[in-house]
């Protein structure tokens, strides 16, 4: 009763999936180790979070999750978020409340905090979970690392490729709104029957079910009317995005599909089915590592183009792993790139 009253304030959100599945892998834990939420402890939340990644200086006992992956930063914060306002949501009913009270902290906002917040200049104080862990400063999370893009064209092979990258760089699109997108949603012209936007733009809708699998997070309500979409998360379209676009529909996009997608499948027995988002994603990683084994670096935090001084020393360490500490290698390399200027 108590969980279903504590998702009922997500419901319709981007959040609702995410918390429903960490808070019932945290029930069953709960019930595996003999515990309720009734008698739970910080010290058991603490195992808990230990049991599914996290770094804990205490012993876990038996194990959890067998088989499967550690969470990631990520859905270590998300499950200390889900814990900490599932307890105080209990807390509310007069259900463990010293656990309340643990989880419940404050701390000093930092300087970055101060940035964000609107009113940031007279913030005294921000809330605080010690579940969480320790937080990694990184890029937006729905976008392409900086310089990502002039590196990643060269390296695809396909004009549906370059299209992702294009459309990932320049919109801003999670990889599964991309790939959950119809041609219906796209209105890549000034002036759209929809009368919602008077540029170019694309209407990002959320639609269960689809067959690849793909699904967008955010849940605005939108319609199909007269055979125009109207509402949704409004995105604005680049000329780059529309010249792709139109290379990749006229030169790659299957005449038969009746599925009326975006995104397809161009190999293998599932040719000409939508594109999973996993799909994208492995696309772009072969990309990646097809520039590192060229001397550039794309890394997950951020994309940049080397010095060429350093692009020639990175690959003699390749070539010799075992010289590559040492100092010798070192100026051999860089003698080496002033050399040949």
């Amino acid at each position: 009763m108590g969980a279903e009253r504590f998702l009922s304030q997500y419901a319709g959100t981007g959040s609702d999936r995410p918390y429903a599945y960490l808070l019932v892998d945290h029930l069953r834990w709960l019930e595996h180790e003999g515990l309720a939420p009734e008698n739970v402890g910080f010290r058991d939340l603490e195992r808990y979070m230990g049991a599914v990644g996290a770094k804990v200086a205490a012993p876990l006992r038996s194990p959890w999750r067998v088989g499967k992956r550690p969470y990631g930063n990520s859905a270590l914060s998300s499950a200390a978020s889900c814990l900490k306002g599932f307890y105080l949501r209990q807390a509310e009913l007069g259900i463990n409340i010293e656990l309340a009270a643990t989880l419940d902290k404050r701390r000093m906002p930092t300087r970055q905090d101060r940035d964000r917040a609107l009113l940031g200049h007279i913030t005294k104080d921000m809330a605080a979970n010690p579940l969480a862990p320790r937080r990694i400063r990184r890029r937006h999370p729905k976008m392409l690392p900086d310089g990502a893009r002039g590196l990643l064209l060269p390296a695809v092979n396909s004009a549906r490729d370059r299209l992702v990258v294009d459309w990932l760089s320049d919109g801003g699109f999670r990889v599964g709104e991309l790939c959950g997108l119809h041609l219906c949603d796209l209105h890549l012209r000034k002036g759209a029957d929809c009368g919602e936007c008077r540029t170019p733009h694309v209407h990002v809708c959320h639609r269960e079910g689809l067959p690849n699998g793909a699904r967008a997070k955010t849940k605005r309500p939108w319609e199909l009317t007269d055979g125009t979409i109207r509402g949704g998360l409004i995105k604005r379209v680049s000329p780059a995005m529309i010249h792709a676009y139109f290379d990749y529909l006229t030169g790659e996009y299957p005449r038969g599909s009746s599925h009326g997608m975006l995104l397809v499948q161009q190999h293998g027995a599932d040719r000409g089915l939508p594109w999973a988002p996993e799909g994208v994603r492995k696309m772009i990683s072969r990309a990646g590592f097809l520039l590192r084994d060229h001397g550039c670096a794309l890394h997950t935090r951020g994309a940049r183009v080397l010095p060429k001084s350093k692009v020639d020393l990175y690959a003699a360490i390749r070539r010799d792993p075992k010289a590559g500490l040492s100092l010798r290698a070192v100026r051999t390399a860089r003698s080496g790139t002033q050399d040949t200027g």
